[in-house]
C-alpha cells in the first residue's frame, strides 16, 4: 500500500466533485443539497490552483485517487477551518480517513495557528470518531438549519494546539 498525498494540481477538474458526490451517495439527500455548492467549490480550486494546492490535497493509494481535503485558511492565526474531507465509498472503513486527516493537521500546524475547527453532522458517526480519534474534541452541538429536508444537529469540533 503506497499512500501520497499530490498537489489539486496535478488532476482534472470535476475529481473533487466526483470524490464528494461518491463520498456521500449513501444518502441521497446530500447531493439534492449540496450538488451545486460541490460545483462551485470544484470550480473555485480549479481556478484558483495555487490556492488549491496550497490549502488542500488529494489522497491516492498505489496512484488511484481515494478523497481530499481542503481547509480555510481566511481566520489564521486565530484558527483555520477543515471544509471538506471526505474519502471514496469504496475506500471507507480503511482507515484512510484519519490518515488524510492526520496529514491536514500536520500541515495546517505548520503555521502559527491557535486551533483548527471542523463541523460534521450528527449522523455521520464515522466522522465523528476519526476526528476524535486525532485529538479534536466537541466544541459545541447546534441545530442544522443550512441543508433542507436533514433532521439533527451539527456538531463543531475544535482541535487546540
Amino acid at each position: 500500500m503506497s499512500i501520497k498525498f499530490k498537489k489539486v494540481s496535478d488532476f482534472n477538474r470535476g475529481i473533487l466533485f466526483e470524490l464528494l458526490a461518491d463520498a456521500y451517495s449513501f444518502d441521497c439527500r446530500y447531493e439534492q443539497s449540496c450538488n451545486s455548492d460541490w460545483q462551485v467549490f470544484d470550480n473555485f480550486f480549479f481556478d484558483n490552483l495555487q490556492i488549491a494546492d496550497k490549502y488542500g490535497f488529494i489522497t491516492t493509494v498505489n496512484d488511484e485517487v481515494i478523497g481530499f481535503v481542503s481547509w480555510d485558511p481566511r481566520n489564521m492565526p486565530e484558527y483555520a477551518e477543515i471544509g471538506h474531507n471526505c474519502i471514496a465509498s469504496k475506500h471507507k472503513g480503511n482507515g484512510y480517513g484519519k490518515i488524510q486527516l492526520q496529514e491536514a493537521v500536520n500541515r495546517i500546524t505548520q503555521n502559527d495557528v491557535r486551533k483548527i475547527i471542523v463541523t460534521t453532522n450528527d449522523d455521520l458517526i464515522p466522522a465523528q470518531r476519526m476526528y476524535e480519534s486525532v485529538g479534536f474534541t466537541i466544541h459545541k452541538k447546534r441545530k442544522n438549519q443550512s441543508i433542507a429536508d436533514f433532521a439533527g444537529e451539527h456538531i463543531d469540533y475544535v482541535y487546540f494546539l
